[in-house]
Order: C-alpha cells, then sequence, then structure tokens
C-alpha cells in the first residue's frame, strides 16, 4: 500500500519527460542563478537540473516568461497536478507516521508541529544547537527539507529519521536542527528568513540536504539527495564524515 500511493505520487508528477539532457549555460529562478546547467527532468509543475554547485529543482511558474513557454508551462494543469501531489503526499506521509490523512494545513496549524515529526527534538535554532554540542560533545546534523512538499524528504524521514535505530544513534552522537522550507505549512517570517539564510551560507541546491557540523561550525560532510539503505547507511555514512 505504501508504495502503490507513492508510485501514484510519481506517476502524477512525472507526465513531462522532454528537455532531458538538455544544456544551460544559465537558468535564472527569481533572484536565484545556476550556471552550468543540464535539465534531468521536466514535469508539468517542475524542472530538476544539476548545475555548476550541485543539484536542484525549481516551479516552473518562477521562470521567466520565455523558458515557461520553452518549458511548455500550463498553469492551470500545474495547478491541478500541485493539487493532487498534497492529497499524494498527505496519504503516504499517514501510511509511514501511522496517523490518519491530514487535510491541507491552515493558519492555525504551527509550523514547530511539523519539525518535530520523528519523535526527535529537532530544533531550529542553529547557534544553540552549536553551544548545546559543545557542552556534550556531540555533533550538529541540519536537515534542509521541504517537510510538506518534498516527496524524497517524506520517504527519507519515514525510512531513516523516524527510526529507533537513527532514533537511539543521534541521541547519542547528535544535536538535530531542520532547516524546513514548506509550501503549504504557515511558516513564521523570522524563521522563513533565518533558514533562506543558512540555506545560502551552506550553498544548498536541493532537498532534502543533509549536513554533519562539528560543534565548531565547520561542515564535516553531506548528503545530497534520498539515498536507500535505511538508517544503517544512513549512520555508516555519518561515522565515515566524523573520521
Amino acid at each position: 500500500m505504501r508504495n502503490l500511493v507513492f508510485n501514484t505520487f510519481i506517476l502524477l508528477a512525472a507526465v513531462m519527460g522532454v528537455h532531458a539532457d538538455e544544456t544551460l549555460a544559465v537558468l535564472k529562478v527569481g533572484s536565484d542563478v545556476y550556471s552550468n546547467v543540464t535539465v534531468t527532468t521536466v514535469t508539468t509543475t517542475d524542472i530538476y537540473f544539476t548545475y555548476a554547485g550541485g543539484m536542484a529543482n525549481a516551479k516552473l511558474k518562477d521562470l521567466s516568461q520565455e523558458l515557461q513557454k520553452h518549458f511548455n508551462y500550463n498553469a492551470v494543469k500545474a495547478g491541478e497536478v500541485e493539487q493532487k501531489q498534497t492529497e499524494a503526499n498527505a496519504q503516504y506521509y499517514s501510511l509511514i507516521t501511522g496517523q490518519p490523512a491530514a487535510r491541507p494545513p491552515d493558519e492555525s496549524r504551527e509550523q514547530s508541529a511539523v519539525a518535530q515529526s520523528s519523535g526527535l527534538p529537532w530544533g531550529t535554532d542553529l547557534p544553540g544547537a552549536l553551544n548545546q554540542a559543545r557542552m556534550d560533545n556531540k555533533l550538529v546534523l541540519l536537515d534542509f527539507t521541504g517537510s510538506d512538499w518534498c516527496p524524497w524528504c517524506i520517504k527519507f524521514d519515514g525510512e531513516v529519521l523516524s527510526t529507533s535505530e537513527f532514533a537511539s544513534y543521534a541521541g547519542n552522537k547528535l544535536v538535530l536542527v531542520k532547516l524546513d522550507f514548506p509550501r503549504h505549512t504557515p511558516q513564521d517570517a523570522a524563521l522563513k528568513q533565518a533558514n533562506q539564510e543558512l540555506y545560502q551560507r551552506f550553498n544548498v541546491g536541493g532537498y532534502p540536504t543533509y549536513i554533519l557540523l562539528d560543534s565548531s561550525g565547520k561542515e564535516l560532510g553531506r548528503q545530497v539527495g534520498y539515498r536507500p539503505g535505511g538508517p544503517d547507511a544512513f549512520i555508516t555514512e555519518l561515522n565515515g564524515f566524523s573520521k
């Protein structure tokens, strides 16, 4: 059932395969500029690509009108697909958490509830986390995520971050910081700005991105995107970063 819901989501999103492997010297998305771009996938709503700094995705609606036309963007169809994506995400998330599927979040919903979805103490304050790590002789794990729209973030959360194995490891080794970039869940303006500053500071190119820091804030390693293998593979990777 879980695979059925997730596969349904993928079929809803990946409805266009044109322009794959197309290269662009520069791609401008709002105020962000990406260089040496290679398009990997174009869906009804998004463009996925690699660039000089890694990999990323962007909404077609945020591109120039010329590029929207080039990538066959249709605002009506995109709106319909995004609604279906929201419903599929909610159904999939309900399966991995054991909770009933929720309606799209409204303005009364707290962002902090999303940050605590795994049951672990995910904070949102990096300076405070670094102070805590110094006192406890731990490392800091940053989770750059789109908690209410990114399917690979949700999948990794269910397969790794929400498991007892990872919880046991994190309790002994890590101070956890979630940098969330939701599209449907209301978020405090100050937190949104702080997360965006950290996104730029760490040169994050897509979601999910997991970055391990020492207690001084030095980056030890990062995982970009979803990787299979469950908690054991992720813990092995983190241990490798910290050596």
